[in-house]
């Protein structure tokens, strides 16, 4: 095959990043060449409006259909609704309701949001199990730690969106619920049998295939029980063997991100690209820095690959077509309006108490990679609801907490990870009029005999359901 071929079916597998809400001059060619697609991320997005607007443009400049994809899991990850929080509750949320109906009606909103944005691929639900409390990047983008739940959970939301016509992509194959590392910044080891993988990690991702799922998402995670040399973006065993093969998955296989450093620092961005698609993968995304810089690289990887007899032309071809299949436009025609569901999420224990003259101490705990800065708090809502309202924001080790003559509201957020909660848990507990509010992954030692509230997330919703049941009591 002639290398100009080679370069434009290495296009068509390329979901490449760019800067800014227009479309670059590169980028434009690119995708008259046969680029695949792009990922959008909060650069290209802003405030949401510009981006049907945007997604056309992308159109005009292919002269064709292509993929247009983010990470819209609802929740505490959004990219349509960064500014101001999604309108979603989130997974964790939902999988505490567990209502396979609600779920599904959820997702087929976002769906048609979506679509009418001119969005074709939902790098969403997150399927992982979240098996370690402690891990720092899945927490509350997980349904559930339990894998039924989960399963359940993740089966719905992929017929929601793809009710709506966006192709949903469960991710991380093969699970990423029970790493302590974080794949944004290196390799996150999956220390799991292959029995206790087939119980809890792979039971999403069988439910999501069942659902139909049009792609999946491989992670950037060594899994030593499926293969002990390479990590499943660029595993034969895992993205072949086990998904295809095993489990039947017949659609696009979609990679994360390669400039996350699990990639980009060990294998390289362009030779983790050849060696993704020699794996099986078909749609890989660069991430989302400017990727101007890394047609050429990628291309001439490939092509090399290609040379040398480790990547053969028809699973090049393959590739480039199963990508391909997820540039069809959705249609968000007969999708109701999202259900307003966030005070079902809610899980209390004991009497909250009627509020007077409230002291919020909100503790903001470091956000990661994929959630980005969240601007939306408790603490304003409440003070919006409530006379006489004060707050206080703590992101580390505090000085004593005085709420003498006022009652006493606690944000904390996995504080088993942040131990400098505690001494804003201690005050809670030694104060008579106090609630603490739980938004992150449940602790489970939080103080006995303390009113509690759970939101599982920070969504603006489940704040303000919050704040609404706060200030139905009030004295003054």
């Amino acid at each position: 095959m002639h290398d100009a071929a080679i370069r434009r079916l290495t296009l068509g597998c390329l979901l490449a990043g760019f800067a800014g809400p227009e479309v670059p001059g590169w980028l434009a060619q690119a995708l008259a060449d046969g680029l695949g697609g792009v990922v959008l991320f909060g650069s290209n997005i802003g405030d949401g409006t510009g981006i049907a607007r945007l997604t056309g443009e992308l159109r005009t400049a292919a002269a064709r259909d292509v993929v247009v994809a983010l990470d819209e899991e609802g929740g505490d990850v959004t990219r349509l609704d960064a500014e101001r929080g999604s309108t979603s509750p989130g997974a964790a949320a939902l999988g505490h309701l567990d209502d396979a109906a609600t779920t599904e009606a959820v997702y087929a909103a976002i769906g048609a949001r979506l679509a009418r944005a001119g969005v074709t691929l939902n790098l969403a639900p997150v399927a992982d199990v979240n098996v370690d409390p402690r891990n720092p990047v899945i927490g509350v983008r997980s349904f559930s730690a339990d894998p039924g739940i989960a399963a359940r959970q993740v089966a719905a939301a992929v017929r929601g969106l793809q009710r709506a016509g966006v192709a949903a992509c469960p991710k991380h194959f093969p699970g990423h619920g029970a790493t302590a590392a974080d794949s944004h910044h290196e390799v996150a080891t999956v220390t799991r049998s292959r029995a206790q993988l087939d119980a809890a990690e792979l039971v999403p991702f069988r439910a999501a295939i069942s659902a139909g799922a049009r792609s999946v998402m491989t992670g950037h995670l060594l899994v030593p029980a499926l293969d002990a040399s390479a990590i499943a973006t660029v595993s034969r065993p895992i993205t072949t063997g086990l998904l295809r093969d095993e489990l039947g998955f017949t659609g696009t296989v979609v990679t994360d991100a390669l400039e996350m450093r699990a990639v980009s620092a060990t294998i390289g961005i362009a030779e983790g690209f050849a060696q993704a698609l020699a794996a099986g993968a078909d749609a890989i995304e660069t991430g989302a820095q400017d990727a101007a810089h890394l047609v050429d690289p990628i291309v001439e990887a490939v092509t090399n690959a290609v040379h040398d007899g480790r990547l053969r032309v028809d699973r090049l071809e393959d590739a480039a077509r199963r990508t391909a299949a997820l540039a069809t436009p959705g249609d968000p025609s007969g999708v109701a309006d999202p259900p307003d569901v966030a005070t079902r999420c809610l899980e209390i224990h004991g009497t909250l108490p009627v509020l007077h003259r409230p002291l919020v101490v909100e503790c903001r705990s470091p956000n990661g990679v994929a959630t980005g800065a969240l601007p939306w708090s408790l603490a304003e809502v409440i003070a919006a609801r409530v006379p006489g309202t004060e707050t206080l924001t703590v992101d580390g080790p505090a000085s004593p907490i005085d709420a003498e003559g006022r009652s006493l509201v606690v944000v904390v957020r996995d504080p088993h990870r942040h131990p400098w909660q505690r001494a804003v848990l201690d005050a809670a507990m030694r104060h008579p009029d106090s609630v603490i509010i739980d938004a992150g992954w449940p602790a489970d030692d939080l103080p006995d005999g303390v009113p509690l509230v759970r939101t599982r997330g920070v969504a603006p919703g489940l704040f303000a359901a919050v704040a609404d049941l706060l200030a139905a009591g009030v004295r003054s």
